[in-house]
């Protein structure tokens, strides 16, 4: 099953049952986090001993975390300082324990000037841990200022210190360059506001409870190569009919790139058929560069203007470089009427967010693949992503279709179970222009092969990214186009 994501609430009480049933003191878990931080952070970067570090630990179980892996890694040879930083008189106890194990450690009080750490190569993070909340203050938030303007390594303990692990950064918060969390990644981890603060993040396994955590009251999910088990093996005795029909309606003139992206895309992810829809100046293009479908053209030259019967197809996949123009609108309008599995995407998000009639034509059997500032277009303008969030669970509900909201981390929401999924695959050079376009083929073929609209999101979108960071490690992050992704889907 999906992992899943879980509240700081939550998470204090998978370390209370973990510690209960084991059992296991909660020095001892500090210290097999600790262990499991040092090896992680060793394993995935070089540190020279000759390199110094300076942690900054808090007077909380963070900072008990802090004086451990200082502790570890002295113990392996490595040159580090320890820094208290004593936000509060008293420690809690088991920060105090591992304390007591260091010497020479330096009190930071806000009482004198912040140490210059000039010769510090590599900072590590633990002043505050996952049960933060609000936003730093005083002396306290002026060092966190001071540490991010540096510009040393950072890489913080569990979650960037400062950040609400459920919610958005406020006021002075600490920008890693790598987060290693303990056991799941927090909600905040997958916000656009955040991601300055956290940096490239990876979980780290510390024992806590594994059945517990499944078992905890959560909608939030991480999509993660779990969803290879979605994916059904083709038969043996089967042929393209059994693979379904799918008609592509995309591109205008100037825009037939995105017929051609979204027709490979479909055609890699397995469907039996393609047939694009296209308007007439897009026919040469087509035959040309996607022999493997077969392409009908639309009446009028540039583009597509006459509803289709799609009575003949399994599903329907539309919006890629359509534009907007009225005789447009009512082609997608007949599209939705005749009820067909239907991906909706680019301009036919921008069709539908300009007419509330489009809206109400919706159905269970539509997947809807808006990035940030189309699905705004049809809600309503954000403040913040967590509101996004709100608005997709709310329009999800009420038109009872799948909705994938793209990103970094790209958002799906079911309307059957409630689930948010995170996607945790794709990288940066993704966000290319016809990037969409792939996924909308990709998840219009799965839908033609009988998935269900969310299994066909989920499997879509996790493969998407999949073939993504197979791309960039042959082309690199900067250099990545559309069709490059295509080149490796693998399913």
């Amino acid at each position: 099953m999906f992992n899943k994501i879980i509240t700081a609430s939550q998470m204090k009480l998978a370390d209370a049952f973990t510690m209960q049933s084991e059992p296991i003191s909660s020095i001892d878990l500090m210290e097999r986090a600790s262990h499991a931080f040092v090896d992680a952070i060793l394993h995935s970067i070089s540190i020279d001993q000759t390199k110094e570090i300076a942690i900054f630990c808090g007077s909380g179980n963070n900072g008990g975390d802090g004086f451990a892996v200082t502790r570890i890694l002295q113990e392996r040879g490595y040159n580090v300082n320890a820094y208290l930083v004593q936000f509060r008189t008293d420690l809690s106890q088991d920060c105090q324990k591992n304390f007591n194990r260091l010497t020479n450690v330096e009190v930071i009080d806000g009482t004198k000037d912040f140490p210059s750490l000039e010769g510090t190569d590599i900072i590590i993070d633990a002043i505050f841990g996952y049960g933060f909340k609000g936003k730093t203050r005083g002396w306290v938030a002026d060092l966190i200022q001071h540490i991010n303007e540096l510009d040393k390594l950072v890489y913080a303990i569990d979650t960037p210190s400062g950040l609400e692990s459920d919610g958005i950064g406020k006021g002075q918060v600490i920008k890693a360059k790598e987060t290693y969390c303990f056991q799941r990644p927090k909600l905040a981890f997958f916000l656009p506001e955040n991601g300055e603060f956290i940096g490239d993040w990876k979980s780290v396994n510390i024992g806590l409870n594994e059945q517990y955590i499944q078992e905890i009251d959560s909608k939030l999910f991480m999509l993660n190569d779990h969803v290879k088990t979605l994916v059904q093996p083709r038969q043996r005795q089967s042929h393209k009919g059994t693979y379904g029909h799918v008609l592509i309606i995309a591109g205008a003139y100037g825009k037939i790139g995105a017929s051609v992206l979204a027709t490979k895309g479909a055609l890699r992810t397995g469907a039996g058929l393609v047939t694009t829809l296209t308007p007439r100046c897009g026919y040469q293009i087509l035959q040309s560069t996607v022999p493997e479908a077969m392409c009908i053209t639309d009446e009028n030259e540039k583009i597509i203007a006459t509803p289709i019967d799609t009575s003949r197809f399994s599903v329907v996949g539309i919006g890629p470089g359509i534009g907007v123009e009225k005789e447009t609108k009512k082609v997608l309008k007949n599209i939705l009427k005749q009820h067909r599995p239907t991906v909706i995407d680019a301009d036919a998000l921008n069709l539908i967010s300009s007419d509330e009639k489009l809206l109400k034509l919706l159905h269970p059997n539509c997947v809807l693949t808006p990035h940030i500032k189309e699905f705004d277009r049809i809600v309503g303008q954000s403040k913040t992503s967590l509101e996004r969030f709100e608005k997709q669970r709310k329009f999800v509900e009420e038109h009872e279709c799948v909705v994938v909201l793209k990103d970094a981390y790209t958002s799906i929401i079911s309307p059957i179970t409630g689930n948010q999924y995170f996607n945790t695959s794709g990288c940066s050079g993704m966000a290319t222009g016809g990037s969409g376009d792939v996924l909308t083929g990709m998840i219009t073929g799965l839908l033609a092969q009988g998935y269900s609209p969310i299994d066909a999101a989920l499997i879509g979108v996790y493969y998407h990214g999949v073939a993504g960071q197979a791309a960039a490690e042959i082309r690199g992050e900067n250099g990545m186009i559309a069709s490059d992704i295509l080149d490796f889907i693998r399913l």
